[in-house]
């Protein structure tokens, strides 16, 4: 892996989805990927996203995880311009942008929707509704086939996870459910 140069590209619509979006950032730090973050609106600055992606290209990204809302046309126009995979994160709007706020009349289902049905040709890998931690592990497996120490931190993280699991049955099977086990 080159060393300290990003090889995902975590872009956003507005700096509102940073909270969201920060999910991506701390599982790829989990397993010592480089990402560079920015925000690239589809809508205010078309001619930023057209540049955003052939940046992505000359600097070797292998993965772009886009978070957007409501009309959600970052990830899907990202995927016209590059080669690149693109991992699409649709966000809940949140009324987070002052007194007047935002907020999607769909509950993200729109963003969702937007991301996924993206016209053939054009596709775009997409993720649940505000699950950018889940984009961040998705990039880390594309990487993992190039990569042999990130699918070995893959591996790990599974089995880590197994053995929670593991755990958490065993510690209810000792104490129950509820504390006189009448219904």
């Amino acid at each position: 892996m080159p060393e300290g140069k990003p090889l995902v590209g975590i872009t956003m619509g507005s700096s509102s989805d940073a909270r969201i979006m920060r999910g991506a950032a701390e599982a790829l730090d989990a397993f010592g990927i480089p990402h560079e973050d920015s925000i690239v609106s589809a809508h205010r600055t078309p001619s930023r996203l057209a540049e955003y992606a052939r940046h992505a290209e000359e600097s070797g990204f292998r993965v772009i995880i886009a978070g957007a809302g409501g009309a959600a046309h970052l990830p899907g126009m990202l995927a016209s311009y590059t080669t690149i995979p693109v991992v699409g994160v649709p966000i809940l709007v949140y009324a987070d942008k002052g007194p007047a706020g935002r907020s999607s009349a769909f509950g993200g289902l729109d963003a969702l929707l937007s991301i996924s049905e993206m016209p053939s040709g054009s596709p775009v890998g997409v993720m649940g509704i505000n699950k950018a931690r889940s984009a961040g592990i998705y990039a880390a497996m594309i990487l993992a086939n190039e990569f042999g120490h990130i699918r070995e931190s893959l591996r790990r993280y599974k089995r880590e996870r197994h053995e929670a699991v593991v755990r958490e049955s065993d510690e209810m099977a000792r104490t129950g459910l509820g504390s006189s086990g009448a219904p």
